[in-house]
């Protein structure tokens, strides 16, 4: 259930969920601060022996949303471990006020990660602003729905055409057009891109595809050429 990625980096992937019609995996990391506890970035459906696992990483203190369409698996987690910090992406907070968050994510990381994660938010979309993270230690950038490239194996049919026109399969994927249109003005997520690409990242964790372990900032610059 639990991978490691990276030093101090894990990953696992959860079921595969409809997003208006189209099946989207999910995937969740967990990073191991230096000092012992555990940080939680998008996480999926809840198991026994999921949460065995991240236990087994460090206590949960801070569990995130990098962008408000991925909250389906939230208040399972902040049931599990309610004396963990939820965080919320801009916008989330206001439309799910079911869950109780404790802070909104900005441009700089919390005192709690600092040490170990840098973040940015990509700006400037009327309809949705993402939180991207750098694990420092494992020289990691953590992007969410900004990089999608979904296996060309399982993209088949009506469905696996449209992601193809809309530049989401393969090694060349990146953002959903339709979202790439609400960034008015780019200025402000243009910048966002230049310090993602600033940190330098060896490896790609993404949520929906293929991540990399080698070679991510000429992909993501690639990528998000579009800004």
């Amino acid at each position: 259930m639990l991978e490691a990625f990276g030093p101090s980096l894990y990953v696992a992937d959860g079921p595969t969920v409809s997003f208006f019609g189209f099946p989207y995996p999910t995937r969740m990391a967990v990073v191991r601060l230096s000092d012992g506890n555990s940080w939680v970035w998008s996480p999926v459906a809840l198991t026994e022996e999921l949460a065995e696992a991240v236990e087994a990483i460090g206590p949960v203190r801070y569990i995130l949303s990098p962008n408000k369409i991925h909250h389906l698996f939230l208040s399972e987690w902040a049931e599990r471990w309610p004396e963990a910090h939820l965080y919320a992406p801009p916008g989330l907070a206001r439309r799910k006020p079911d869950l109780q968050f404790n802070v909104e994510l900005g441009d700089a990381p919390e005192a709690g990660w600092a040490g170990d994660i840098d973040q940015v938010i990509f700006r400037g979309s009327f309809a949705m602003e993402e939180v991207v993270f750098f694990h420092r230690a494992s020289q990691t950038a953590i992007i969410c729905d900004l990089i999608q490239r979904h296996p060309e194996s399982k993209m088949s049919g009506l469905r696996g055409m449209l992601m193809r026109l809309d530049g989401l399969v393969g090694e060349h994927g990146s953002t959903p057009r339709e979202w790439r249109a609400t960034f008015l003005p780019r200025g402000p997520a243009r910048a966002a891109r230049d310090k993602v690409l600033g940190w330098k990242p060896c490896r790609l964790l993404i949520a929906h595809g293929e991540c990399a372990q080698t070679e991510a900032t000429s992909i993501i610059a690639a990528a998000l050429s579009w800004i």
